[in-house]
């Protein structure tokens, strides 16, 4: 069986039907055939972040975006610091 994927129109929709509606969300999750806690954990994510909430598949929130962008940087500058250690050591040995 194939994973279902929901856009994050239909999530925000799901969303505000508990929120700003009143309907609760164990019925609002019958009526549109996700599990409760599907529906749960989309209102926590909207809740806590409404603008970057349900970013895509493939598209990652500002946050990590940021973290991937500083681990590349990191790698670098290890990469830079291991060839000047090796720079140092070589010429090291050349002036005894």
């Amino acid at each position: 069986m194939q994973r279902r994927k929901f856009s994050r129109e239909f999530k925000l929709e799901a969303v505000k039907l508990v929120l700003e509606r009143g309907v609760s969300a164990a019925q609002a999750a019958r009526d549109l055939d996700v599990h409760a806690n599907v529906l749960r954990k989309w209102i926590r994510e909207a809740e806590g972040d409404p603008g970057s909430a349900f970013p895509g598949h493939g598209n990652l929130k500002p946050e990590q975006q940021e973290i991937e962008r500083l681990r590349r940087e990191l790698a670098r500058m290890k990469a830079e610091r291991d060839i000047l250690k090796k720079a140092a050591a070589y010429f090291a040995k050349d002036s005894i």
